[in-house]
């Protein structure tokens, strides 16, 4: 393996030091390090050095709609985010209910070389609530599935999720909700206010959300497990899970960077690119989500990476899918949203797009903390550049970004996976 001298970066946003990367691992921290002579230089004056991101809500589609995304386009396009591991969503086809098949896409993430894929699998049979799937075999499996989450449809039945709940005890396993009560839900296609009045576009209530997010941190109570909520998005919402913290609860919760950012107004274009589950909100969600990932409350942002083929989204709201696609773009958003606006500090970012979202998911080689003898998962990015986000750029099989034409801050340089770079920008490197 070629060996790499970072020299110059600051570390997590912190001290200027130099890193050295040899054998996969980062050998030394520090200033005037002592580097092979075949070592290939990286000047990193002026770049963030962060611990490889991981996403803990990716829609990789493989099996089945290789025509939106595979896990090599997938996980190639989280490289160029700056991912070194993403956790693969089970709403494939077939389902990524059986042992079987949360094997298979864990190994063509092996094999493609570009992030670790973890598989998460679907908690019933089919995703169509009414049957515990495969969890221990899942568990067992070559991919060791920790994470499960019918993701794209809510566990609605509390019978059912109380099951699940306690099956997963066993193996320390975790049960993602898509928190979205369908009977709220029917037909929805914004976020409920005056706005979707005016628009004559079916109101997707709040409620719908904050009610199953609270029934189950309840059952999760009664029963010790461990609870993640998906891509919360209301005010209220995170003040549930705020008051559940506050009791000393298990539950964590995640926000996609779209809802960090952009608001229900959106809607008014019209444009399917901003039709996405859960729905954009009202600017004071926004503002109560940013708080909320700010004091801990939300622990993690993942991006909800949801890739559509163009016949899916280039056709009138009703009828195209929900979704965005956010590896590429996941990092230039936060740093808009809650580095701009001094809400983190970029050692924050390492925690909440790092740290957490690695130990949630039990991904033991990433979320390290960069350091001598740690995996060397590393990002180099820059946080003074601009850029304008062209869908055409994008590494991704789909183009559906909702920043299609945005200006946004920062730019991800290099993304090493075990010592080896995924992206390596030639400008930087002598």
């Amino acid at each position: 393996m070629t060996a790499y001298l970072i020299t110059g970066a600051s570390i997590v946003g912190g001290e200027v030091a130099d890193l050295l990367i040899d054998n996969g691992e980062i050998v030394a921290i520090g200033t005037g390090l002592d580097a092979p002579a075949d070592v290939q230089t990286i000047d990193a004056q002026g770049l963030v050095a962060l611990p490889g991101l991981v996403d803990l809500h990716t829609h990789l589609r493989e099996p089945g709609r290789e025509d939106a995304e595979t896990v090599f386009t997938g996980t190639r396009a989280a490289a160029k985010g700056g991912f070194t591991a993403v956790f693969a969503m089970a709403n494939t086809d077939p389902v990524a209910d059986t042992a079987g098949v949360v094997e298979q896409v864990w190994r063509l993430g092996r094999d493609a070389g570009y992030a670790d894929v973890y598989p998460i699998g679907a908690v019933t049979v089919g995703r169509k609530g009414t049957q515990l799937a495969e969890l221990g075999a899942m568990a067992d499996s070559a991919a060791r599935v920790r994470v499960f989450s019918d993701d794209g449809d809510c566990v609605w039945d509390a019978a059912l999720m109380r099951r699940a709940l306690e099956y997963v005890k066993a193996f320390n396993g975790v049960i993602a909700q898509h928190a979205q009560e369908p009977r709220l839900t029917q037909g929805a296609q914004m976020n409920e206010g005056a706005l979707s009045g005016v628009l004559g576009l079916t109101g997707w209530p709040s409620v719908a959300e904050e009610a199953i997010i609270a029934r189950d941190i309840l059952l999760n109570a009664h029963v010790g497990s461990k609870l993640h909520v998906c891509h919360l998005s209301t005010k209220g919402s995170v003040e549930i899970v705020r008051a559940a913290k506050r009791r000393g609860l298990e539950v964590t919760a995640e926000v996609t960077p779209h809802h960090l950012l952009l608001t229900e107004e959106l809607a008014a274009s019209y444009d399917p690119v901003y039709k996405v589950n859960p729905p954009l909100r009202t600017k004071e969600d926004v503002e109560a989500v940013r708080e909320g990932l700010a004091d801990g409350t939300i622990d993690i942002v993942a991006t909800d990476h949801a890739p559509h083929p163009v016949e899916d989204k280039d056709c009138e709201w009703s009828a195209a899918a929900f979704g965005m696609t956010g590896l590429e773009t996941a990092l230039s958003v936060v740093q808009q949203a809650m580095i701009d606006t001094k809400l983190l500090t970029w050692a924050d970012v390492a925690d909440r797009m790092s740290y957490r979202p690695a130990a949630i998911g039990q991904a033991a080689e990433h979320g390290r903390p960069l350091e001598a003898g740690a995996p060397a998962n590393v990002v180099l990015y820059d946080p003074r550049v601009e850029r304008t986000v062209v869908p055409e750029d994008s590494v991704s099989l789909s183009r559906n970004t909702p920043f299609d034409g945005m200006t946004l801050p920062g730019k991800v340089v290099a993304t090493f996976l075990r010592g080896t770079p995924t992206v390596l920008d030639g400008e930087h490197t002598r």
